[in-house]
């Protein structure tokens, strides 16, 4: 099958990054031929060294753009693609309009957000990252929605693939101390993410227990969440919250904990370290990853909503149990490995994406339907304004 992959920018976070692996193993194991069409960026070499097709897209300041429909278009025209895949809404729509209506070619999109995007056709076969958000889309009308499951590559996110002990040692760690990691979020009012969260129960639970929170990520900057570790750190009389600042590959740091805090994409990665887990969510929600708690968390996504207490009850039930106890750690760690090696694991991933492919290829939605759906689509962009400003920052991989 020739496989045209429609992707945003090619820098190097987490969502490109998949794209690009996914595509790999398509071409590697499932022997597709693949040509990937993207704005040009820091990740373009990546694309060429692993030996598939990169032509670069327009870079533009809005979307959805008619150049970049303009330019999709011509390559269609010219590569003759059995299936087009969308990676993200934006291309979603971009493809749809400039090739799926115009041309008829088969259409895949992937909606990578945590909710269901409403603007996108319903009429067009979409992924979801998780099975309670394709359950949601079908409420909503979507006809053909399918779970495409995040990916991990667990070869490279594995304890034994980076050096852990080193970064222990260069942020002072002891003997004994407790290390949990967390991707930094910045807080906001309600003080209820989970970062904010994991700063207080490190204030209560650091007062008789030898633990050591690791925010990850660029949040160090900002001067809320500053003032909050600084308080904590005085309130404890030593340095308990530590801010490590933007970390390109943060590895290292999953790799040294003893317990991950996270949700979505940094819950599964603390998982394949091997490492217990408190996956945290709106309203105040905490909940240990465990046997029992794993089949809620592969149907939500690794993500949950509280029941909108603010406090951090939640948050110390999960945590500290994990801190007392060394066996239940490694308990939980190596249940957690094997989950996402089992249930994300790259060549998983891939194998259920090369099917919605297939899915995509001998769909056949009726041209009534598509053309009722691209009016419908037509009015929520418009009525909601939903231009995207293109992003051009670069967002480190979590």
């Amino acid at each position: 099958m020739k496989l045209l992959v429609f992707a945003q920018r090619l820098d190097p976070d987490e969502s490109q990054m998949n794209a690009i692996a996914l595509a790999d193993r398509l071409r590697e194991t499932h022997g597709y031929d693949i040509v990937l069409h993207a704005t040009d960026g820091p990740a373009a070499q990546m694309v060429r060294d692993r030996g598939f097709r990169f032509v670069p897209a327009p870079d533009v300041t809005y979307h959805p753009a008619p150049q970049r429909m303009a330019a999709l278009r011509r390559l269609v025209r010219g590569e003759g693609p059995d299936v087009i895949h969308a990676w993200d809404g934006w291309q979603g729509l971009e493809a749809y309009y400039a090739v799926h209506l115009r041309l008829g070619v088969p259409l895949l999109i992937s909606d990578l957000n945590a909710d269901v995007t409403r603007y996108l056709p319903r009429n067009v076969p979409t992924t979801f990252g998780c099975a309670a958000l394709a359950e949601a889309a079908a409420e909503l009308g979507w006809r053909f929605p399918m779970t495409l499951p995040m990916p991990v590559d667990t070869r490279t996110n594995a304890a034994e693939a980076v050096n852990g002990a080193g970064f222990r040692s260069r942020y002072g760690m002891k003997d004994g101390d407790v290390m949990i990691a967390a991707v930094a979020e910045r807080p906001d009012a309600s003080a209820s993410g989970g970062t904010i969260r994991a700063i207080e129960a490190i204030r209560t639970l650091g007062q008789n227990l030898p633990l050591k929170l690791v925010l990850l990520g660029e949040s160090d900057t900002d001067v809320n969440l500053r003032a909050r570790v600084d308080a904590a750190n005085r309130h404890l009389y030593r340095e308990a919250v530590i801010l490590t600042g933007a970390m390109p590959d943060p590895r290292e740091a999953y790799a040294a904990a003893d317990i991950v805090v996270g949700t979505g994409g940094s819950a599964l990665r603390g998982l394949a370290f091997g490492k217990p887990l408190v996956v945290v969510g709106a309203a105040g929600f905490a909940a240990t990853f465990t046997p029992q708690t794993a089949p809620g968390f592969l149907r939500s996504g690794m993500r949950g909503t509280g029941e909108g207490r603010f406090g951090g009850s939640a948050m110390l039930d999960a945590l500290r149990p994990l801190a007392q106890r060394p066996q239940l750690r490694a308990q939980l760690g190596a249940f957690g490995r094997d989950f996402v090696v089992e249930n994300h694991d790259f060549g998983r991933v891939a194998a259920q994406l090369a099917a919605c492919c297939n899915a995509a290829k001998s769909g056949a939605a009726s041209r009534m339907g598509d053309l009722v759906d691209a009016a419908r689509t037509a009015f929520y962009v418009l009525r909601e304004r939903r231009f995207r400003v293109a992003a051009r920052t670069t967002v480190p991989g979590r």
